[in-house]
């Protein structure tokens, strides 16, 4: 009988326990912000710039939203090396009903655009019209690519993003497009959509804007939803997505990218495996860079998107893969595949040891340039390098045999890490250089008062930096 009444109250425990948890974690898992009424734009606005198809050489989409109802729509362009003659192309328009208003939203397909010209467009929605933006395809046979990353931006109303987004480009003017890691937004609501254009103001409408979709995009639920006015705004997955899953490829001269959708449940995983490991087998491209917004390796806690991890990791070493994009744990982290993975360091007198192990692709990074930044886990034996406490910004730059990695701190554009991978021939082996690692690792912290996993973190940043000579 003692024994019974020691289960049961063990068993009483054990509920009690999940019980708070639930409800301590209850607006995480289920509840979404009100959204605000609204009413849509008379003129057009929130005009993006994106790809258009796999072909990213001749092939742009243009969406952007006017009214609350649809009515003809195109848009005009000019082609300057083609005698100033104005196209009209045709949009498609769609009215979409969110929970507290409507919108109408159109795309534009450009196709047949000719590479090394440079374009001028405006979009035209019935008597109302935008003004003239410009936007340039590169010439065939530049041998250089070179864009920009960012992980999650999720700005808050009044944010700082569209000044980083700017310096950052204003600092690399080569950069050809930019590409997001997931969350570019807050939340789904009109507001914060609103805050995307501002952030991407002067950006967006000038160079293809290239993103994967983030938890903070989908609506909270036992199962997620996302809302359609995603897909109507980054359009090209209209035409490219599998089933519910919004999957994207496209080609950019020798660099191909392979956009997933790392928030959705086990069965639109297993169909987005599918998919990645046909448009792998079938690339041709001399660099593969898949960009997902779960980090297979997460720097939160070793445990954590391990679904995610055994879905795709092997598609992407078996595959050739060079560099996977990834977001949300609000940090900065860099890990090389080692071919000692497993192997363990235990002395300060291994760095020969370690050193001969060597460092190869594929290339994992974490980024984000959100206001939040989140406590993180530290393993120096997988990552290479960590930061906390900013925000950052990647360049991908390749030329030739070479791709370049350079990550800085969006607050100052001051370098922070740096790598290159080479490779000569696909049957040479990969050779990578690490530039970054002689770059001081910056980790800050302020914990709250009387937080204890605050408290706890602080910990492990003062063991970390300990044993990595950090001052």
């Amino acid at each position: 009988m003692k024994r019974k009444a020691v289960w049961r109250w063990v068993l009483v425990a054990v509920v009690g326990a999940l019980s708070y948890w639930c409800i301590d974690r209850w607006d995480v898992w289920f509840h979404n912000p009100e959204e605000d009424p609204y009413k849509a734009s008379a003129v057009p606005t929130r005009i993006l710039l994106t790809f258009g198809d796999e072909d990213g050489m001749h092939s742009r989409n243009i969406s952007w939203t006017c009214g609350d109802e649809t009515q003809s729509a195109y848009v005009e362009l000019v082609d300057q090396q083609d005698g100033m003659q104005r196209e009209s192309i045709m949009a498609t328009g769609e009215v979409f009903e969110s929970r507290s208003g409507k919108a109408a939203y159109y795309v534009a397909r450009l196709r047949g655009l000719q590479a090394g010209h440079g374009y001028r467009y405006r979009v035209c929605t019935g008597d109302a019209v935008s003004g003239w933006h410009a936007f340039h395809l590169p010439d065939a046979e530049e041998k250089e690519t070179s864009f920009l990353y960012m992980g999650d931006i999720q700005d808050s109303i009044g944010g700082i993003a569209n000044r980083l987004l700017r310096r950052a480009f204003r600092a690399n003017p080569d950069a050809e497009f930019f590409v997001c890691g997931g969350d570019l937004t807050e939340r789904p609501t009109d507001a914060y959509w609103g805050e995307t254009f501002e952030s991407l103001d002067s950006v967006g409408q000038a160079v293809p804007v290239l993103t994967v979709t983030g938890n903070h995009d989908y609506l909270k639920g036992v199962i997620g939803k996302l809302e359609r006015r995603f897909s109507l705004i980054h359009s090209y997955y209209l035409d490219s997505m599998i089933g519910e899953n919004q999957v994207f490829t496209v080609r950019y001269k020798n660099v191909q990218f392979f956009c997933l959708d790392s928030n959705r449940e086990f069965p639109y995983l297993w169909t987005q495996r599918r998919w990645l490991e046909e448009q792998l087998g079938a690339s041709t491209a001399k660099w593969k860079i898949v960009v997902l917004h779960h980090p297979l390796y997460s720097i939160r806690g070793s445990m954590n998107n391990l679904i995610q991890r055994w879905m795709f990791n092997d598609l992407i070493c078996e595959n050739g893969v060079d560099l996977v994009l990834q977001g949300h744990e609000h940090a900065y982290a860099r890990m090389t595949t080692s071919p000692c993975a497993g192997r363990l360091f235990s002395s300060d007198d291994d760095d020969a040891a370690r050193a001969s192990c060597g460092r190869t692709t594929p290339v994992y990074t974490v980024s984000h340039c959100s206001p939040k930044s989140y406590r993180i886990e530290f393993d120096a034996d997988r990552f290479d390098k960590y930061g906390s406490g900013s925000r950052y910004f990647q360049k991908v730059r390749t030329h030739g045999d070479t791709l370049f990695l350079a990550a800085y701190d969006a607050n100052d554009g001051t370098l922070y890490d740096s790598l290159y991978i080479k490779k000569n021939s696909p049957s040479d082996a990969v050779r990578l250089t690490d530039c970054g690692k002689d770059i001081p690792e910056r980790i800050t912290f302020t914990p709250e008062p009387n937080n204890d996993k605050d408290a706890a973190f602080a910990k492990r940043i003062e063991e970390y930096k300990k044993k990595k000579k950090i001052q």
